[in-house]
């Protein structure tokens, strides 16, 4: 009776537990493209999980199946059918070879295609003429995003505005710690490091608001490090930028000094760009914000105290 007790217990708590699990699957981001860079990581995922699964399906049914041919209390089974010192069968070893050979060579081919396509912009479809790519560039800082349109000539902090159907070209760099930028779902997540520029290209095809963050633990700020990435269309892109451009303030040196400051701040938007005073992806500028709060750095951070001392816009 106890153990049909704790029996139905452990039943109810293995339930309650995979209930859990599954309400949080709800919404994946990555499973959900957006754009022709997340559909092509999409098909790849779920070619991968199908290939694998099958191989699951394949190796647990000859499992099953040799425990159920070979088993100790089979019937008519004789001594003579226990042979523990068999040498080496020349066929079943050149099988176990070749097939692992093939499930890499069929995993790596697609996947090694797939990452060669994502280096470049994402071609238009069909009837379609090509679209020169905007060029943003990405900066991190403990723990903040610097977002700079040299073209447009236009800055913004912890968010981001972007036109659909046309590729995003993100320079990826880093004031100080090494983070990642990833929008789950526009695509993958690339590195931001100081004194390096790495290139990602993306694009969405729908309008909409999605969820942007550093996916590389970067300290306690880590998990506050987001954005949103506000994917519109053309015409309501170049009003958002004419409307940056003549509101806006100038991002002054001092002011950018400012925000390099360890800590958390909030949006904001100006009508000049930091690159005109330092591009961190260089020598030059890739211990800029070091020198300016290296006591900062050296110590531990309070972003509760941190939090209280800024001023939110």
């Amino acid at each position: 009776m106890k153990s049909k007790l704790l029996r139905s217990k452990w039943i109810v708590l293995a339930s309650l537990v995979l209930l859990v699990f599954l309400s949080g699957c709800e919404g994946i981001s990555v499973l959900d493209p957006k754009g022709p860079v997340a559909e092509k990581q999409y098909d790849l995922i779920i070619y991968s999980l199908w290939f694998m699964l099958g191989i699951i399906v394949v190796v647990f049914a000859l499992f099953t199946y040799m425990i159920i041919k070979y088993r100790e209390n089979r019937p008519n089974r004789k001594e003579s059918d226990y042979a523990p010192n068999l040498h080496g069968n020349m066929a079943i070893e050149v099988v176990w070879t070749v097939i692992p050979i093939i499930i890499v060579i069929m995993l790596s081919i697609p996947t090694v295609t797939t990452l060669f396509d994502l280096e470049k912009a994402p071609e238009p479809v069909e009837a379609e003429p090509a679209k020169e790519p905007l060029v943003i560039h990405a900066t991190t800082a403990d723990w903040k995003w610097f977002f700079s349109y040299p073209e447009q000539n236009i800055e913004t902090v912890n968010y981001l505005h972007i036109p659909k159907d046309r590729p995003i070209e993100f320079k990826l760099t880093s004031a100080d710690a090494m983070t990642a930028l990833w929008i789950p779902s526009l695509g993958g997540q690339k590195y931001n490091m100081a004194g390096m520029q790495t290139t990602l290209f993306l694009q969405a095809d729908e309008e909409g608001v999605y969820d942007g963050r550093n996916s590389n633990f970067n300290g306690e700020g880590f998990a506050a490090q987001t954005f949103k990435v506000h994917a519109e269309s053309e015409s309501a892109f170049n009003e958002w930028v004419s409307n940056i451009q003549n509101e806006s303030p100038k991002l002054t040196q001092k002011k950018y000094d400012e925000l390099l400051k360890p800590g958390l701040t909030d949006i904001d938007s100006f009508s000049s760009t930091h690159l005109e005073y330092v591009n961190h992806a260089t020598r030059e500028g890739m211990d800029y914000s070091v020198k300016r709060y290296r006591e900062l750095f050296e110590q531990k951070l309070h972003l509760d105290k941190i939090k209280e001392e800024e001023t939110f816009q």
